[in-house]
């Protein structure tokens, strides 16, 4: 295994912002000191990170995306939309996968910015509503814009982009209902992100605008994933009386819904309606395509970036800014798997 800075750190006793110092010669740091770290380098064959000394050579005009998310769909509308900014800027972008789920990453991240010398972290759920891992970066006094699921406001200096899962899920469920279903699965995404919540939260008021009682036997717990969707259609299918629609928490678990289903010979959206969120292109590929909430992941992404880097830069000249919100709501998309023929 390669060697790495943190393990030339704990063989030279000394932290992760040191060695950092010892590679980019900043020339604060005390003669043992540089001694030990160089041994210590020359010991593990450490070759530092070309990439992450290019960019803290940049100076100030760098910032890192940090994600920890399954969904390769959504993962590469953020990079997208995030590097058009960043471009248009003229700002370089480290692009940083983690487990959101380790006991160091908050430190895993503190460390990352004092290395390649970012001027702020785009934090995605479950990252950005991680109250542990947002106290750490306040206390190291990192700028960072958060993009996470809600409609209200919160009491925050630094910026952060809002996604009403909320009123999208309700808007799905109440199509569901309009489409004359009663007996409404849900089928639940990851419970460390908030999306999960808030969309099942939504669910569960659009039964009782409609006067439908909940009925927790028909909430299905699982992961953000198409194995979910597969093995919850093989749930759902064995109930005595099973439900005549399904809300997914979002398309993939949709899509594997929909398989599962079609394995048992089901017909969608006839004997079983199946809608997801997010409107990736799960939704489109599938047949019949998905009933969906079309989630802008690009232009969120944009917004996201925009705002932290009109943060920096007010910040830098030491001029008053505004808290800078935005609120999406993902819009209702109508498609085949929820409408029963005529």
């Amino acid at each position: 295994m390669a060697a790495t800075i943190k393990s030339v750190a704990e063989m030279a006793g000394v932290s992760i912002k040191t060695v950092s110092r010892v590679i980019n010669k900043e020339g604060t740091v005390k003669p043992d000191t540089l001694k030990r770290v160089e041994e210590a380098i020359t010991a593990l064959k450490y070759t530092p990170n070309k990439a992450a000394r290019d960019l803290a050579s940049k100076g100030a005009s760098v910032l890192g995306y940090v994600y920890d998310n399954p969904n390769a769909y959504y993962i590469i509308d953020m990079q997208k939309g995030i590097l058009d900014v960043c471009r248009k800027n003229n700002f370089e972008l480290l692009i940083h996968p983690c487990d959101a789920s380790s006991k160091d990453i908050a430190k895993e991240l503190v460390d990352m910015v004092d290395t390649a010398k970012l001027a702020g972290l785009i934090l995605s759920p479950p990252l950005s509503e991680m109250p542990d891992v947002l106290g750490e970066l306040d206390d190291n006094n990192i700028n960072y814009v958060r993009i996470l699921s809600g409609d209200g406001a919160f009491d925050s200096s630094l910026p952060y982009v809002l996604v009403n899962d909320f009123k999208a899920a309700f808007d799905i469920t109440q199509h569901l209902i309009k489409q004359g279903h009663t007996h409404i699965a849900f089928i639940a995404g990851d419970e460390i992100h908030k999306s999960t919540i808030e969309r099942f939260n939504g669910y569960k008021a659009a039964l009782k605008d409609a006067n439908i009682a909940f009925d927790e036997s028909l909430v299905i717990k699982g992961t953000y994933s198409f194995e979910t969707g597969v093995k919850s259609a093989e749930t759902i299918l064995a109930m005595p009386s099973h439900p005549s629609a399904v809300f997914a928490c979002n398309d993939e678990i949709a899509a594997g819904t929909l398989f599962g289903a079609r394995m048992k010979g089901v017909d969608v959206p006839n004997d079983l309606a199946i809608a997801g969120f997010e409107n990736s292109p799960f939704s489109r590929q599938t047949f019949p395509p998905l009933t969906t909430a079309s989630q802008p992941t690009n232009e969120i992404a944009q917004h996201a970036a925009a705002s932290l880097i009109q943060f920096l830069r007010a910040k830098k000249a030491k001029l008053p800014h505004e808290n800078l919100v935005h609120t999406f709501v993902p819009e209702l998309v109508v498609r085949a798997s929820t409408e029963k023929a005529s």
